[in-house]
């Protein structure tokens, strides 16, 4: 299993970065300023702090839970399929799961049977973790892609005469349809090993604030580590009503980084663009983030003579980072959107967040302005435009 690529392989293709792990290693704030969402269950605690040791704010919200299958009748149906008759081939989609059927297997006292069997077989692994725990088993693998991908390993399969060939296929949390439904249209017979499936998170109320903060511009970007995990972030915006809402942050608004292109195919599907290392690693994903963030997201400009560089909830005045609550941040990117115009009180009250009424708007405008150059530090970097306004104080040539 490659680092937490537990879901389905993607149906089509579509546009994603891939940035490479040869481009130069971040600064160690890299991402402060920065809020990132975090999906995963399994090693969540690992991801979010490799992104916190880079300064980032990190929202929690595991989205899904693995459920073992060890006294599921289904997999005791399948080794039971296997061990019926001799097995040509093996493909394991995961190190945990293939670890989980080999103890289950224990368990019903068909281990050795099972070990024995399947050492007779071609073993497929899918990626370097797959291929450790067929190792560990003491078995030989056969071969693995270097995608890392279920779909180089159907070409594989299918660029040979499996007919009449017995294929088990280890499955990975969701069925695969197309990969198996491909092999037996080619004429093997393949033999579905369901180890474990994936369930909504316990508590779904983490995923849900998750949700409302991507929509409302509040992360800056949600990393996804698993297919499953992204599936059931949009299943459960969908039982909001608020689908649509989401995939359009994603395309515009809020960094979609995926492990790998297992996990980016639901959003791929759905046109959101994606970004993801060249290796499927939480400290290559990580990384990705440390790099695409501040060069994607951040406004630098000078103002007042300071030098400003406008992160996703903090700006960096001449070098010292400066946390803002939500109002002063919303009344300063709007500022920047046009360094050196007026930007109306009326204009400023339309991005505040909560929406005051119009009785409280100037007030509220007036309030996030004072407290914006209160935080902000020095004087002179947000002017007042008597009767229009407020503008940052720089001309068109500030904006770098």
């Amino acid at each position: 299993m490659t680092a937490l690529l537990e879901g389905p392989p993607p149906g089509a293709a579509a546009p994603s970065l891939t940035v490479s792990e040869a481009a130069p290693e971040t600064a160690p704030d890299a991402l402060a300023g920065f809020t990132i969402g975090v999906t995963a269950t399994r090693r969540r605690e690992e991801f979010a702090a490799l992104l916190e040791r880079r300064g980032a704010r990190v929202v929690r919200a595991p989205a899904i839970r693995l459920v073992p299958l060890s006294e599921d009748a289904d997999l005791l149906a399948a080794t039971r399929a296997c061990l019926a008759a001799p097995v040509d081939d093996v493909v394991v989609t995961t190190g945990v799961g293939f670890r989980g059927w080999m103890a289950a297997a224990e368990g019903w006292g068909l281990g050795a049977e099972l070990a024995e069997h399947l050492g007779k077989a071609r073993v497929l692994t899918r990626g370097p973790k797959a291929r450790g725990a067929v190792r560990a088993a003491g078995l030989n693998d056969h071969w693995t892609p270097e995608s890392e991908s279920c779909e180089e390993m159907k070409d594989y399969l299918l660029a040979q005469d499996i007919a009449g060939r017995r294929i088990a296929v280890q499955l990975h949390g969701e069925p695969l349809t197309e990969f198996i439904a491909a092999l037996r249209d080619a004429g093997a017979e393949v033999i579905e090993v369901p180890v474990y499936r994936w369930l909504p998170y316990r508590d779904p109320s983490p995923l849900r604030r998750l949700i409302s903060q991507t929509i409302s511009g509040a992360v800056d970007a949600v990393a996804f580590t698993s297919a499953p995990a992204v599936l059931a972030m949009l299943n459960a915006a969908r039982a909001e009503g608020l689908e649509e809402a989401l995939v359009e942050a994603f395309s515009t608004r809020v960094v979609c980084a995926c492990v790998g292109p297992i996990t980016a195919g639901p959003l791929v599907a759905r046109g959101v663009p994606v970004i993801q290392p060249d290796r499927s690693r939480l400290g290559a994903l990580a990384r990705l983030l440390a790099r695409h963030l501040p060069e994607h997201g951040v406004t630098r400009l000078v103002a007042g003579g300071h030098r400003l560089e406008i992160r996703g909830h903090a700006v960096v005045v001449d070098g010292e980072l400066k946390p803002l609550p939500p109002a002063p941040m919303a009344v300063l990117k709007r500022l920047a959107e046009k360094p050196g115009h007026v930007i109306s009180r009326a204009d400023l009250r339309l991005v505040l967040p909560g929406g005051p009424t119009r009785d409280s708007a100037e007030h509220a405008v007036e309030m996030a302005i004072t407290r914006l150059r209160r935080a902000l530090g020095p004087s002179g970097i947000v002017e007042t435009v008597v009767k229009r306004g407020y503008r940052l104080a720089c001309d068109r040539d500030g904006l770098r």
